[in-house]
């Protein structure tokens, strides 16, 4: 939404501010000149990115369109399941701890935090290293090794598409000229016609330059910029299962690690150790837990 109401503001100033001066908006209308740098534009995107980012590219924009980033209940959500496994963990034999682990989607722990096994990725990311803890034989270290080089992996696939954009960004007045170029030798071949004809197809040709400036500096580096935010932020969620699981491996009690993953909430979206402790307390019955989430949404 602050994208939408950011552009609006944008567009408005801009426009607002050329007819202030005496401009008339029809002059910027110059339909080909966009199609010349946007259909560039798209065209070079497609050329120096494979099928996957460009899918994932599409799937950044609505996620940062809708500003997806976490929220204080996907946190809730993920210690609330970090607590239920730890307690499996310290008090269940290993065969009915790795039901849980195999098959998350039919797990009773799981069904009651419905945004953490809403996202794949972040539950097979927390089931993998539960694994390892169930085996028992690697140490602290080694694991803290694995999830960092895990995570950074994770966190370069997701950041693609906010560097494909970048680049698409720092191309646009590049882009801008070259329409612009062209838009002048169209005018140069209509050197013999009335000034004010020449005149028109010269402010036609600067239009291009016009646009691809503004498309690469308030259009596609701020989207793009939006998708980074929205991305970090998501990555949270792996440093908080990070962080908690280390803290359980390390010997502490399940309600103590989840201080460890708390602490490394942003102060904006972290849920108070009040709410955490409802959370955990509820996780223990699935209908409780579904009522505690109710009462809070």
């Amino acid at each position: 939404m602050t994208i939408i109401i950011g552009l609006v503001i944008t567009l408005g100033s801009l426009l607002g501010g050329f007819v202030a001066m005496g401009g008339h908006v029809d002059v910027i209308w110059q339909p080909w000149e966009y199609v010349i740098i946007c259909g560039s534009a798209l065209g070079t995107f497609v050329v120096a990115n494979p099928m996957k980012t460009i899918k994932d590219s599409g799937v950044a924009m609505i996620e940062a369109l809708r500003d997806t980033s976490p929220k204080s209940r996907h946190y809730l959500d993920v210690l609330g399941v970090l607590y239920s496994l730890m307690r499996e963990l310290r008090g269940k034999p290993r065969n009915e701890v790795e039901g849980h682990l195999d098959d998350p989607a039919q797990s009773p722990i799981f069904q009651n935090f419905p945004t953490v096994i809403a996202n794949t990725e972040l539950t097979t990311f927390i089931c993998d290293y539960c694994r390892l803890i169930i085996i028992g034989n690697a140490r602290t270290h080694e694991i803290e090794a694995l999830m960092d080089e895990e995570i950074q992996t994770v966190k370069s696939d997701k950041l693609k598409s906010y560097h494909s954009m970048v680049t698409v960004s720092e191309a646009l007045p590049a882009l801008g000229i070259v329409a612009a170029v062209l838009g002048v030798i169209k005018a140069m071949g209509a050197l013999d016609q009335a000034p004010e004809v020449l005149g028109a197809l010269i402010g036609a040709a600067l239009v291009g330059t016009f646009a691809g400036i503004f498309f690469s500096y308030a259009v596609i580096s701020p989207i793009a910029t939006k998708i980074k935010i929205v991305r970090e932020k998501q990555m949270r969620l792996y440093i908080v299962v990070k962080q908690t699981l280390l803290g359980f491996m390390n010997g502490a009690m399940p309600q103590v690690a989840l201080e460890h993953g708390r602490k490394t909430i942003s102060a904006y979206e972290r849920p108070t150790i009040d709410e955490v402790e409802q959370e955990t307390l509820a996780s223990g019955s699935g209908a409780d837990a579904r009522a505690v989430r109710k009462e809070a949404a």
